[in-house]
């Protein structure tokens, strides 16, 4: 009886399979093989495949048998399918919003997202039941932003993935500045406010009530300070001082600048007339005398007969960077004045291309060897120029931005610490710790892993699979438990990089873990990384700035945002720290050289930590290690 059951089974199992035999063909899975490309080799789209094949969804095994349809019958499903083709610089948010679909279902439809990241040229499966979205019959969701501080047109144009031009044109009163609070459009067309006009009725006058007038003052907001704390300080409800304040309806961030009532019950801010030193001044010396050379280019724009001076600015970000360095160098000036420095500055235009200024002529008319330091010119092959005409002189000559290497000239001193050096330093610091330190780095970083094997001996390598993509079990196999395990990134492929995060995120249980980078990541500021994970993983990297919440550093902001109407950006921190630093130096009764030889300082957001070169000539080495904390903050490693 038994085996006649078995006979019938077996009768009925051949019997369907001929019937799907007539509509479909079988694929065996070859050993690296995609959906994407078994459906390219029959004609089909993946969602065919997975149609018949619903476990594949989970991922393809060597040797396993595909049912493939057969393109007669394919063409059926496909009437409702789907398909994107990648596109430069799209992200799976931009696609999942453009086709209205969650990423859950995405990725269902696409596995091998999960595993390899969105790839340039891929095909991506929709899910049915899904369209493109059209603004011809749905008006486009308003899209608004905040500005909060140090944000720029760039960095807002970045984040939205639009172009500072379409920002500018959406929010025409940003052109000449951006200010904190302000409410920008992204996307979409603000509704129009409908002007009420009141009709006239005839009423008894109404006598108002006199109420005092309320004088308001700015407000630094201090960590751990939250929204109900700020209201019951300042005496207001919290929509009231949100009414006040647009820019908390985002949320209370530290460093915030606030409207309150004078009379609100906040701690007193300390004035700290020193703020930002770490050198005491000494009068005893003869007034010293600061040069400024900078780029200001006034010939150029003066002869522009084309471009009115508000076009140049917009369109010319060399003279922005030039006059925001600027506007932090008065800044400093005016500090060091005010806690009564005895240093002179005068500021000149260098005139200066890449290749060309007129330092020569600036020299012969105004001597520069009187100076006793010189900042700039901006360009390397000038500041190096003016350092060889002033070598016999022995003037210090200070390059403020410059990130080149350079030539070795005796009183040169670069206060942009190099690419070398941001890398030594995280090295250093994994070491002092006595980390367990693995370095994943993809086939396209030859140069780095060629670093590390020359100056880190010591560091393991994560091994990498045949296709690139990183051996999980090999990672695995060199974590360490007694120790805190590095694990030092070195790739810009969003599969690596998402692979070995979840590789280390599965194990977190049993490790002590941390993911270190140690030079700029854009991939890592993308939709298709989670901000979340990253830190969980404290993710570690060196920079040559800090993020400083110091009652000083708001007071700096504070005095620049008052002075400027706008907040200090990265280049005007700079002419402000590198400025301030160089006046203090040369306020202690001795050389530049003298101090650099004796004395490391540390300014709002820049540290100077000169050494000397080798070969000549002093470079900075003032670096901090910063790390994403779980409080969603960055702060400075211990």
């Amino acid at each position: 009886m038994k085996y006649f059951i078995a006979a019938c089974l077996v009768t009925l199992v051949f019997s369907l399979n001929g019937f799907s035999q007539e509509k479909n063909t079988t694929h065996k899975v070859e050993k690296g093989e995609t959906i994407s490309q078994i459906a390219q080799k029959y004609n089909v789209t993946p969602y065919d495949i997975y149609q018949l094949n619903p476990d594949a969804q989970g991922g393809l095994k060597p040797n396993s048998i595909l049912l493939i349809p057969k393109k007669g019958n394919a063409k059926k499903t496909i009437a409702k399918v789907i398909t994107h083709k990648v596109e430069p610089k799209e992200t799976l948010f931009g696609i999942e919003k453009k086709y209205d679909v969650s990423n859950e279902a995405l990725k269902k439809a696409n596995p091998d997202l999960e595993k390899l990241g969105l790839q340039i040229g891929q095909t991506l499966v929709i899910p049915s039941n899904t369209v493109a979205k059209t603004t011809v019959s749905t008006p486009e969701k308003v899209v608004y932003h905040i500005v909060f501080p140090k944000e720029t047109k760039y960095s807002i144009a970045k984040k939205y993935g639009i172009t500072i031009e379409e920002l500018e044109k959406r929010n025409p009163e940003i052109i000449p500045n951006l200010a904190i609070g302000q409410k920008l459009i992204i996307k979409g067309t603000a509704p129009k406010v409908a002007v009420v006009v009141p009709q006239k009725e005839t009423v008894k006058p109404i006598i108002p009530k006199v109420s005092p007038k309320i004088n308001y003052i700015d407000y630094a907001v201090k960590p751990k300070e939250t929204l109900y704390s700020l209201s019951k300080m300042g005496g207001l409800s919290q929509e009231n001082l949100v009414n006040l304040n647009p820019a908390l309806a985002n949320g209370v961030e530290v460093g915030m600048v606030v409207k309150v009532p004078e009379s609100a019950s906040f701690p007193q801010e300390v004035v700290i007339k020193k703020a930002y030193t770490l050198l005491s001044k000494n009068s005893n010396d003869r007034k010293k005398l600061v040069l400024l050379l900078l780029p200001f280019n006034l010939t150029k724009i003066e002869g522009d007969t084309v471009n009115s001076i508000t076009n140049r600015l917009r369109k010319d970000k060399f003279l922005n960077m030039t006059l925001d360095f600027y506007s932090g160098a008065l800044m400093a000036i005016d500090s060091a004045k005010s806690i009564g420095v005895a240093v002179d500055v005068s500021i000149f235009d260098s005139q200066e291309t890449k290749n060309s200024s007129n330092i020569s002529t600036l020299h012969q008319q105004n001597s520069l060897e009187s100076a006793d330091a010189i900042i700039g010119p901006f360009y390397q092959n000038n500041v190096e120029k003016t350092a060889a005409l002033l070598r016999n002189s022995n003037v210090a000559v200070i390059s403020p931005l410059s990130k080149d290497i350079g030539e070795s000239v005796p009183n040169l001193y670069q206060t942009i610490p190099t690419a070398d050096a941001l890398k030594r330093a995280v090295f250093e610091y994994m070491i002092a710790k006595g980390g367990n330190i693995i370095a994943v780095v993809d086939k396209k970083k030859e140069s780095v892993s060629q670093f590390i094997k020359q100056n880190y001996s010591q560091v393991q390598f994560a091994s990498l699979q045949e296709n690139g993509t990183l051996s999980a079990e090999s990672l695995k196999s060199l974590l360490v438990k007694d120790k805190m395990n590095y694990v030092v990134l070195a790739s810009e492929n969003t599969g690596m990089i998402k692979w070995t995060m979840s590789t280390m995120m599965s194990v977190m249980a049993s490790y002590s873990l941390e993911l270190v980078i140690f030079e700029p990541n854009e991939t890592l500021d993308t939709d298709e990384i989670s901000f979340e994970n990253l830190t969980k993983l404290k993710l570690m990297y060196p920079s040559i700035t800090r993020e400083n919440e110091s009652a000083e550093a708001l007071i700096f902001e504070k005095e620049y945002r008052k002075k400027n109407k706008i907040s200090p950006s990265t280049y005007a921190t700079r002419g402000f720290d590198v400025t301030f630093d160089t006046m203090m130096r040369l306020s202690q009764g001795k050389s530049y050289q003298e101090t650099v030889d004796s004395t490391a300082t540390e300014q709002v957001d820049n540290k100077f930590e000169y050494y000397k070169k080798p070969d000549g000539g002093y470079t900075n080495k003032g670096i901090y290690i910063l790390y994403y904390d779980t409080d969603l903050t960055i702060k400075e490693a211990e």
